[in-house]
């Protein structure tokens, strides 16, 4: 079984999209064969919060829109019957997503979504850093949110 633990500490979010949150996670870690016992955290902020993380894991000195953390990159997965897999965190700004969502005139549901699933696939390996790599990365984002049902 999946644990998705979502820590709103905006209290922002509704309950609706606290659990749209969830399915899709759910979605995304079944669509890439995520093992069952696997762990990942989701955090959503306020721009100030997050360019403090951006300032000090990333040097860049500004609001963004969500920072993956992988727990287990470049190590070997060490997990079993008593140590879970524990796969990372995602750090979303609930103000990015608010004007994003304004700029792409989608819902604040939708926005928060994608960036969870494109904060998970991060975590997962994909980059966004050529081309080509831009185009696998937002074309599984895309599958994977239609496969939940959330259309854009």
């Amino acid at each position: 079984m999946y644990l998705i633990e979502i820590n709103d500490e905006t209290s922002q979010l509704s309950e609706k999209i606290l659990e749209s949150l969830q399915g899709v996670l759910k979605k995304a870690m079944v669509s890439e064969d995520t093992p069952e016992d696997t762990e990942i955290s989701i955090t959503i902020v306020n721009d100030e919060a997050i360019q403090s993380l951006n300032k000090e894991y990333r040097g860049k000195d500004k609001p963004t829109d969500v920072l993956s953390f992988a727990l287990n990159e470049g190590e070997e997965e060490i997990f079993g019957a008593d140590i879970p897999n524990t796969l990372g965190d995602i750090i979303i700004s609930i103000d990015r997503a608010r004007l994003q969502a304004e700029e792409y005139e989608h819902s604040l549901e939708r926005e928060v979504c994608f960036l969870a699933v494109h904060g998970f696939l991060h975590l997962k390996g994909y980059l966004h850093e050529s081309e080509e790599e831009e185009k696998v990365m937002f074309t599984r984002q895309k599958e994977i949110l239609e496969a939940y049902g959330i259309q854009r």
